[in-house]
């Protein structure tokens, strides 16, 4: 990605119809409106948000799909003019600014399951985004079950591809104040995991908040 991926944006914060504060660790569950924008902004630096789209019209018919998203822009990282797509292959959001640089397709949600086998046996039981995505969606209105958590993608988390074609967890490339902001091109459903790991350097092994921002 070279530097004119990197487009600021026009909004103001203090005009926003929506601003919060996602702690640490913590999920976050909304909706966006069609023609509405949404910045996550990357508070303290370093810090990964693991978010999942779906239609609201239809949730679970329709959701974010990794494959359809890299396929249709031959590309494994995003950034401004980025097309997330959905299972349908329709659009559902538009990246309009990115301070940030790149963002991964590849690296999954943390879990127990992958805490353990990546690390080591005694890290299962840690917090993991998996689990934030379950306990966001167990008492939403949306009917969203555990069948329903399909591949995300982890803005402000680096990724890289290694030659051999496997991927490689780094130390991150955003820093305080970097943002991302996509449009919705449909009513969506925005889940997002605040990244809880501790045991690579995609949260700098510091957990740090993150802030929710939509416009009209």
């Amino acid at each position: 990605m070279s530097g004119k991926n990197l487009v600021e944006s026009h909004f103001n914060p203090d005009d926003a119809v929506l601003r919060q504060v996602v702690p640490a660790g913590e999920p976050w569950l909304g909706e966006l409106k069609k023609g509405q924008t949404l910045r996550i902004l990357d508070l303290e630096g370093n810090q990964a948000a693991d978010t999942i789209f779906y239609s609201l019209a239809n949730p679970q018919a329709e959701k974010y799909s990794a494959i359809e998203t890299v396929r249709n822009q031959s590309n494994v990282y995003l950034t401004t003019g980025s097309e997330l797509r959905s299972n349908e292959g329709n659009v559902m959001l538009t990246i309009t600014a990115d301070t940030c640089g790149r963002h991964d397709t590849l690296g999954g949600a943390c879990s127990a399951e992958s805490n353990q086998m990546r690390y080591a046996l005694d890290k299962k039981p840690m917090h993991s985004c998996r689990d934030s995505f379950l306990r966001a969606i167990q008492d939403s209105r949306y009917g969203l079950t555990k069948r329903d958590i399909v591949h995300n993608i982890n803005f402000f988390m680096n990724v890289p591809l290694t030659p051999e074609g496997g991927l490689s967890f780094e130390d991150g490339i955003s820093s305080p104040g970097k943002y991302v902001e996509m449009r919705a091109e449909m009513d969506v459903i925005v889940l997002v995991s605040n990244c809880p790991q501790l045991n690579n350097p995609c949260n700098a092994y510091n957990p740090t908040p993150i802030e929710m921002l939509i416009w009209e």
